[in-house]
């Protein structure tokens, strides 16, 4: 469950960096480089509610 809790800091992590990023992309008008940190972020936050949910159903288990 220890390592759960780290993931999920983990990807909160990389879901502020990854839109940091794309921001910063957005202002310098480099859109590839945008792109590619918003479509990260997506996978983050597609991974991180797998993560949640799993952890939800583990703790119905119990």
């Amino acid at each position: 469950m220890g390592f759960k809790l780290v993931l999920n800091v983990l990807y909160t992590i990389g879901m502020v960096l990854c839109a940091f990023v794309a921001y910063q992309y957005f202002q310098t008008k480099n859109y590839v480089v945008m792109a590619v940190a918003l479509v990260a972020c997506a996978a983050v936050i597609i991974l991180k509610i797998r993560l949640l949910k799993d952890v939800k159903n583990s703790q119905k288990k119990v």
